[in-house]
């Protein structure tokens, strides 16, 4: 059975008044275990989001330069699927239908309960991850550069060669396909396959990646690298 890769959850908040975004920040990556990028406006908020990927975003409607439905209009241009919670003082239902015919997954009234945030934020993100758990459990062949790899068969092929892999190369190769030209932590690799990240189980995955690499050689455009102090990236050029 296949596990998600664990990691910390990244959150976008954009909040103009300062006291109320830091209370959140701190609230957010204590309790919830968040990365949580504070931005004071709209305009910085379009911008970070621009750069950076994130699990979530948390947008405050009443906003200086650039309002929060205006960036949620904007955002939804480059990203149709990351959740997005609209955080206003009006109460109205038109406010509420316009969060939501903009795509917003969520809308929550000032002042509220921090502890309310927090449900409504790990509520979106379970649904989310069911979602993207399913599609990964889906995907048993992958392309790599000119090899083509069979997770259940556990088959890597290059014209008319064939590499049987043990389950726990088929499986790290599968994570490391699944982060293509991302990084793949040491702990994130660990924990999903040998489910403990001690030394000796970090000396096996070492022992099994370089096996992987010596599959892959005869493409010179696919790399596995390490990233120091990190973990790895397949890099497929």
């Amino acid at each position: 059975m296949q596990h998600k890769i664990n990691r910390m959850k990244k959150i976008l908040l954009v909040e103009d008044d300062p006291n109320l975004g830091m209370l959140l920040q701190d609230y957010l990556q204590l309790k919830g275990k968040f990365e949580v990028v504070l931005c004071k406006d709209g305009e910085e908020g379009l911008k970070t989001f621009t750069k950076q990927n994130f699990d979530l975003l948390i947008l405050d409607v009443m906003m200086p330069k650039k309002d929060g439905f205006t960036l949620g209009k904007e955002i939804r241009k480059f990203n149709a699927q990351v959740p997005i919670i609209f955080a206003t003082a009006k109460g109205m239902i038109e406010d509420k239908t316009l969060a939501f015919n903009l795509g917003g997954d969520d809308y929550i009234t000032k002042p509220f309960r921090i502890e309310e945030l927090l449900l409504r934020i790990n509520a979106l993100l379970k649904r989310v991850n069911n979602n993207e758990k399913s599609e990964e459990e889906k995907q048993t062949h992958f392309k790599v550069g000119r090899y083509n790899f069979d997770y259940t068969a556990q088959m890597i092929s290059i014209d008319d060669q064939h590499q049987k892999l043990s389950t726990k190369e088929a499986e790290l190769l599968r994570l490391l396909c699944l982060r293509k030209n991302e990084v793949l932590t040491r702990e994130e690799a660990l924990l999903n396959i040998w489910h403990d990240d001690n030394y000796f189980n970090g000396r096996s995955m070492d022992v099994f990646l370089s096996k992987i690499r010596k599959y892959l050689k005869d493409d010179p455009s696919v790399e596995i690298i390490n990233v120091h102090g990190r973990g790895y990236k397949l890099l497929i050029n």
